[in-house]
């Protein structure tokens, strides 16, 4: 191993406590996707952090969304291409969250809103960076991405993950590490639309039969949608929201629903998205239309020859490590599908170990902080042999 590395691990080892602390900062902010002073109070703290070790951060402005935020560390390679630790800032959970339970922690797990999802990520790529320049530079050149919508489909960040990404040598994404301990090197894309439906009002008793039902035409398409369902081959169609008509004695004039589709391989996506276009189409009850608006997508990660290597990699710095792992495929979509769509070798839920993401029971291992950031630099040295 190089010295820079050594120092880089010298360093992390007694690094725990600060970064529990900054994760314990990070986590008391409120930072719901669409909360952009959340989003950016977070960005401005993992910035005052870096910008105090001597980090240069460049801030790339969002609008109507956080943020992102790059930082970068030189590479003794010189020009060659950067390793990129991509994460992002934004939780699913809403304004208040962090009033009603508060970080902390209980026998050797952390809790509270976004602890594993993925705040403990930025932490770990934060100190990895620290590590690393204070060790005089890394082994390749390391870009930190910090971006802050991930959770709604990346609309605003998705230009910027992917162009940082065309021009990188790799990426991890440090999504919480599975429960098991495992990293993901594979996962579903994902399709989140919205589908309105237009009927006509009538009294539904005085004039029943001049009504045209939206409600009922929505429920003959939510009955075809599901049966695109097809669980051999990973692909799932999901109506998870719908809300319509106008008073309970009005035969419905309107209908809306939200569909979330699931998929494993691009052609898995075409094949359910003509279906569904094709259910859009068609009218069960007669005289009602229907509009169909993607409203987010997330592309899958599919492990290509480069991904495998990283991962073969990363396995084997973890096992030296006495931390074996193993790839999973995960049903969850993230921003590392974006990164592997544009051909940059990407492995993802490298982050802290931790599990129950999006509910009041999410928890971080405590005791997988400083190891997984090992297992991170070393691979990261790796990278530049």
């Amino acid at each position: 191993m190089t010295a820079q590395y050594t120092d880089a691990v010298r360093w992390l080892d007694g690094q725990e406590g600060a970064m529990l602390a900054l994760l314990e900062e990070l986590v008391n902010i409120d930072s719901g996707s669409y909360d952009k002073p959340g989003v950016d109070a977070v960005g401005a703290r993992i910035a005052a952090f870096l910008a105090g070790e001597g980090i240069p951060v460049t801030t790339i402005p969002v609008e109507g969304y956080g943020d992102a935020l790059k930082a970068e560390v030189a590479g003794s390679g010189g020009g060659n291409r950067p390793v990129v630790l991509m994460g992002h800032r934004d939780t699913v959970f809403p304004k208040g969250e962090v009033a009603r339970r508060p970080f902390q922690v209980v026998d050797g797990r952390a809790y509270g809103p976004g602890v594993a999802d993925m705040k403990a990520g930025l932490v770990m790529n934060a100190f990895v960076l620290a590590a690393y320049h204070r060790a005089g530079g890394a082994p390749v050149p390391l870009v930190g991405l910090f971006t802050s919508d991930e959770e709604i489909g990346s609309p605003a960040c998705r230009p910027i993950i992917e162009e940082t990404a065309r021009g990188a040598r790799a990426v991890l994404n440090s999504e919480p590490g599975r429960p098991t301990g495992n990293v993901v090197t594979g996962r579903k894309g994902g399709v989140f639309m919205q589908l309105e439906v237009q009927g006509k009002a009538a009294h539904s008793g005085g004039n029943y039969v001049d009504g045209r039902s939206a409600i009922l035409e929505l429920a003959h398409k939510t009955v075809a949608f599901h049966a695109i369902t097809d669980l051999a081959r990973g692909t799932t169609v999901n109506v998870g929201l719908v809300s319509g008509g106008q008073s309970v004695n009005t035969v419905a004039p309107r209908a809306s629903c939200e569909i979330d589709l699931r998929y494993v391989t691009p052609p898995d996506r075409t094949e359910a998205m003509d279906r569904i276009a094709a259910i859009v189409g068609h009218s069960t009850v007669p005289d009602t239309t229907a509009h169909l608006i993607i409203k987010g997508e997330f592309l899958p990660l599919v492990q290509d020859e480069g991904a495998r290597a990283l991962f073969e990699t990363y396995a084997q710095v973890s096992t030296a490590l006495g931390r074996p792992v193993e790839g999973e495929f995960a049903g969850g979509c993230a921003d590392s599908g974006f990164t592997a769509s544009v051909g940059c070798p990407t492995l993802c839920a490298v982050g802290p170990v931790g599990g129950r993401a999006h509910s009041p029971e999410e928890y971080l291992e405590v005791g997988s902080l400083v190891p997984r950031a090992r297992a991170m630099a070393e691979t990261i040295a790796a990278l530049g042999r």
